[in-house]
């Protein structure tokens, strides 16, 4: 039965009654208290705002859902808020940094929340692997156009920036690949970021956020006056096979493009370090999935105004569009920085989250303790995110992306649904 026992919930220093703002009301220092509703949303716009903004927009309207793409983002944003509305309330009643494993331990029992805990450690570390590994790419392109305007070769070689490992005939193949270099890079130095501390990296990823949402303010700006609605007609396509175009293609596409709010909860791993999270986690938790969910639209309304949506099915579609109208070119520097920067903040919160997962399940006793080390100096879970660090580095090194996707879809699917299935019956 000791398997089934529940965690008490604990009671939580609350800022506006003037109880301690770090550690636990018996003065036990842990974490750091410092983070705002402001910083939360910038932090659910840095996870969130990724690669599915710059690829799977073009994606899933040129195979699935043509225009309507922007309502398979509405049906997917809808999904996502009845989660975040979960998560929300669990966050306000538990503010602690073990998300959904803490909130299944107080609700379902120790041994749902041990498979819980573990479901978010996988499903954080391929998700970190896997947006590294997209970096690289649009790391590489971001070279290739800033060595054109030089007149040389800024990119780096294939073999130093891909996978040396792919899974085809049920079997581990060489790619010709010796290691991805540029994602093992990117994980090193967010580890560096996330080891000093908590308020470096939400400085840093503040810094991140606004250059990646000036540039695709930028991009709806200056695109907006190329939109033909010509392209948007017709609107939904008519239905071929199941699952493209159609009502059946909307829905397929919006299980597509629910890769792309992946992030939102990882905000709530941060409530143990939020300085009222009572008041803020709710803000940051729903606040940023409503302004991703509007850039999200804005952008697919855009996309397929500029260019029919069967030309869209490239990895890089905001940047195919832009190529079509020279006009536009001095753009596509732009978006990839963007890019760039977007999916760096995307790694440094997920890289956040994961150490914290660990953190809890180590002080409820479910991991080792060395994962429940703070720094004395920096005040982070040190050990915990050298540990996803190496991890990561290995897994973006080895393995090609859509492998890595396909395992972050799955567990970060189980842990919505766990969690909606457990929200607070009224």
């Amino acid at each position: 039965m000791n398997l089934f026992r529940t965690k008490p919930i604990a009671p939580s220093p609350h800022v506006d009654a003037g109880e301690p703002v770090e550690g636990s009301l018996e003065g036990e220092a842990t974490l750091k208290r410092v983070l705002t509703a402001r910083q939360l949303v910038l932090l659910g716009d840095g996870a969130i705002i990724g690669a599915g903004i710059f690829v799977l927009t073009g994606q899933a309207a040129a195979f699935h859902a043509g225009p309507a793409v922007t309502l398979s983002f509405v049906i997917a944003g809808v999904a996502c808020a009845l989660a975040g509305l979960c998560y929300a309330e669990f966050a306000s009643l538990l503010p602690v940094s073990g998300s959904a494993y803490s909130y299944s331990y107080a609700t379902l029992g120790e041994i749902v929340a041990w498979f819980i805990g573990w479901n978010l450690i996988l499903e954080y570390l391929f998700a970190v692997a896997t947006v590294a590994v997209g970096w690289s790419g649009y790391l590489n392109g971001l070279l290739g156009s800033i060595g054109s305007y030089l007149g040389t070769s800024l990119a780096i070689p294939e073999a130093l920036a891909s996978a040396p490992l792919t899974f085809a005939d049920h079997r581990l193949s060489p790619t010709g690949g010796i290691l991805n270099l540029p994602a093992i890079a990117i994980v090193l130095a967010v580890c560096w970021l996330c080891y000093r501390g908590i308020t470096q990296s939400a400085f840093v990823n503040n810094i991140i956020v606004t250059i990646k949402v000036v540039v695709i303010l930028l991009f709806l700006g200056f695109a907006l006056q190329y939109v033909d609605p010509a392209n948007w007609e017709p609107f939904i396509p008519p239905a071929g096979e199941p699952g493209q175009f159609g009502w059946s293609g909307v829905m397929r596409a919006a299980s597509i493009v629910f890769f792309a709010y992946i992030g939102f909860d990882a905000i709530s791993t941060a409530a143990q370090e939020t300085k009222n999270p009572q008041r803020s986690m709710p803000i940051g938790i729903l606040g940023s999935l409503v302004i991703c969910t509007v850039l999200y639209i804005a952008v697919c309304a855009v996309l397929t105004g500029m260019l029919p949506y069967t030309q869209l099915g490239t990895p890089k579609p905001v940047a195919t569009a832009l190529e079509a109208y020279p006009d536009l070119l001095w753009l596509k520097t732009f978006v990839e920085i963007g890019a760039v920067a977007g999916l760096s903040s995307v790694i440094l919160v997920m890289t956040m989250a994961q150490a914290r997962i660990f953190y809890a399940m180590s002080h409820d006793g479910l991991l080792g303790k060395m994962f429940g080390r703070v720094h004395p100096v920096y005040r982070t879970p040190h050990l915990g995110t050298v540990f996803v660090g190496v991890v990561a580095m290995i897994l973006a090194g080895l393995l090609p992306i859509w492998i890595a996707i396909g395992f972050t879809v799955y567990f970060a699917y189980g842990m919505r649904r766990s969690v909606l299935n457990q929200a607070p019956k009224r």
